[in-house]
């Protein structure tokens, strides 16, 4: 059982800089592993540079150079996509899955997005029935987990997140749990963290400000980013006591906003983990 310390490349989003760049100031920070994002089609920011996302239609071995020239492996990759538009969420994660596969990422992470107006809320799960089974066909032939991060309105809560896991039979449709997303939505994330310990296959490592707590919980389903690590209202102790206890194997992915919060987490995590390389649960 090992439990490595990984970042989400979000903290690089407010220096305007590429997934390149990203990655190369992850690396000089001490990260082993990173969570890319992905997106369709051509965007302005990342084809100028100024922004860390990389695009499906590029060619998936030019993000496997980028991390192999940083000595980086990838955690997974954020493939958040609206599971209730399958014209939308099967080909996207389709292409996903092929990436993921390429650069040797083990899961693509994505929520069940915001339910379009024109699908009411007996249809929903119909339809992220047959998007998730279409998908979970692709997954399962590369070998690539799929992992449902608590981020909406069905899956604020512990019961939507678990029926929505539920909908297809697949040992390879799991929790990427986020720990802030659940607090600001008014979950416990310790209790919702227990109840989905043995389907976890990636974890957000998120924390909330007393400030962002007071000003939004119970009011919203999630956030882009937290503070640091260790900075906010997260007991990250008892976080890793329940993953340890759930022999959880697998990276907290940091989701943080700056550089210097990147930082902090990092220190903050491998302190609580071990300084050595069993305590930071380091794979060759």
């Amino acid at each position: 059982m090992s439990i490595d310390v990984g970042v989400n490349m979000e903290f690089i989003r407010s220096q305007d800089k590429s997934l390149a760049a990203g990655v190369e100031v992850a690396a000089r920070l001490g990260y082993k592993y990173v969570e890319p994002m992905v997106h369709n089609g051509r965007e302005l920011l990342s084809e100028a540079g100024y922004f860390h996302s990389f695009s499906l239609d590029d060619d998936p071995l030019e993000m496997k150079d980028i991390l192999d020239q940083n000595g980086v492996k990838p955690s997974g990759l954020s493939a958040h996509c609206p599971l209730m538009r399958p014209e939308i969420s099967v080909p996207y994660l389709q292409k996903a899955i092929h990436l993921a596969a390429a650069i040797g990422a083990p899961v693509v992470n994505t929520d069940e997005g915001i339910r379009p107006s024109w699908v009411s809320a007996d249809e929903a799960f119909p339809v992220m029935k047959y998007t998730l089974s279409t998908v979970m066909r692709i997954a399962e032939r590369y070998g690539i987990f799929i992992g449902i991060e608590p981020h909406q309105s069905i899956s604020r809560t512990t019961e939507g997140l678990l029926k929505i896991v539920g909908l297809v039979d697949s040992p390879l449709l799991r929790v990427n749990y986020d720990t802030g997303n659940v607090y600001l939505a008014g979950g416990d994330p310790y209790e919702g963290l227990k109840a989905v310990s043995h389907l976890l296959v990636h974890v957000h490592a998120k924390d909330i400000t007393v400030e962002h707590a007071d000003a939004e919980r119970g009011k919203v389903t999630g956030t882009p980013v937290g503070c640091a690590c260790g900075d906010g209202v997260i007991d990250w102790n008892q976080v890793i006591a329940i993953l340890r206890g759930a022999n959880f194997n697998g990276v907290l992915s940091v989701e943080c906003g700056t550089e210097q919060q990147a930082v902090r987490s990092l220190a903050h995590l491998n302190g609580l983990l071990g300084a050595g390389a069993e305590g930071l649960g380091i794979r060759g």
